[in-house]
């Protein structure tokens, strides 16, 4: 992402008639409010039309895109907010701009049904990708050559990002936030959508079961106090005998809630903590382990890399840019705040020495 400092970071939506509401809501709720609480230089976002004529969302919404397609030659992030039909080929316009975006460089995210915008366009040939476990099937005959992961509720391949569907939009959103901003923006921005940081797991617990047995609130209780104490020796008996149930329902209520186990939900929710203590350069990297819970430096390095993909040290350096700038942006500020006070001070002396020249001229 580029400087905050220096330039904004162009997010443009890509409307079309038939618009998916949700979809495009979740968009517009994460890039286009000003966020002032959160002390950055927040997105700059716009909407672009994909085709003339009207554009009719779900819910009898009409939309008015100020922009045509040429905005995309100028978007550094472009969301596809869904597609209206999967089984309809995009207009050849719409395909044109997005190789071209993917040629130059610029991030691509899809949400829902708008994978098949960036299959249609050839972008996703040997990649990894995701989208509704609906489609999933369907794009996966339709375009052998991507690696569909049907049970992924995001997919990040660098350049190219892609979400399942409707709320998993929002997941992906926020963990565009994290990329650029850092877990602590990351967490700040989900606090004010009311929604979780992040969710672990995939779309399988979704489509059996959406709202998984938890009797009497055992299991969400346990979540939370591990979160409160990451730090402590924890196992599957600990956690079992905490949550007053047996280590096989334990182990069958996490995947139903998670998609994951219990050990494996307390390694990446250690390493979420793991992440918002690297952004303050002043905790050594040994208290961040401790503090996370992973015990030693090297436990901390192995599954920030699998989870992360990049090394705590770098993270930790990307980040210290950011912070920097927001030093510099604060030292500027404060240095023109000086500087007016200085100017009404001289202008304040000059008046003053008019005056009593004024005085003695009248006495």
């Amino acid at each position: 992402m580029k400087n905050h400092a220096i330039n904004k970071h162009r997010v443009v939506a890509l409307a079309y008639d038939q618009l998916c509401t949700f979809e495009f809501g979740c968009t517009v709720e994460l890039f286009a409010l000003d966020r002032p609480e959160l002390d950055v230089s927040w997105y700059e976002f716009a909407v672009c039309a994909a085709e003339a004529g009207p554009i009719r969302a779900a819910g009898g919404i009409s939309v008015l895109a100020p922009f045509d397609l040429e905005l995309l030659d100028r978007a550094d992030t472009i969301i596809i907010p869904g597609w209206r039909d999967a089984d309809e080929l995009p207009p050849p316009a719409v395909l044109d701009k997005i190789r071209a975006a993917h040629q130059r460089g610029a991030r691509l995210c899809s949400i829902c049904s708008g994978v098949f915008i960036l299959a249609a366009a050839g972008v996703l040939d040997g990649q990894r990708a995701t989208t509704h476990w609906r489609y999933a099937e369907r794009l996966a005959q339709r375009y052998p050559a991507i690696k569909v992961e049907a049970d992924s509720l995001y997919v990040d391949v660098g350049q190219i990002i892609t979400s399942a569907g409707s709320a998993a939009g929002l997941d992906m959103l926020l963990h565009l936030v994290r990329r650029d901003y850092g877990a602590r923006v990351g967490n700040l921005v989900a606090q004010r959508l009311v929604v979780a940081p992040h969710r672990e797991g995939g779309q399988a617990q979704f489509v059996p079961r959406p709202m998984p047995l938890d009797e009497g609130g055992r299991l969400a209780s346990l979540m939370d106090w591990l979160r409160a104490h990451p730090a402590l020796p924890h196992t599957v008996s600990s956690m079992a005998q905490r949550a007053a149930m047996s280590p096989r329902t334990l182990q069958r209520q996490f995947q139903q809630a998670s998609g994951l186990g219990p050990v494996d939900w307390l390694i990446r929710e250690r390493v979420a903590i793991a992440r918002e203590l690297l952004e303050s350069p002043h905790t050594p990297l040994a208290q961040v382990a401790e503090l996370a819970g992973f015990g030693s430096e090297e436990s901390l390095r192995r599954h920030f890399r699998r989870l992360v993909s990049t090394s705590p040290g770098a993270y930790r350096q990307r980040f210290a840019v950011v912070l920097q700038t927001k030093r510099f942006n604060l030292i500027r500020q404060c240095y023109k705040v000086f500087e007016i006070q200085c100017i009404a001070i001289v202008n304040w002396y000059e008046r003053s020495i008019w005056q009593l020249q004024q005085w003695y001229t009248c006495g």
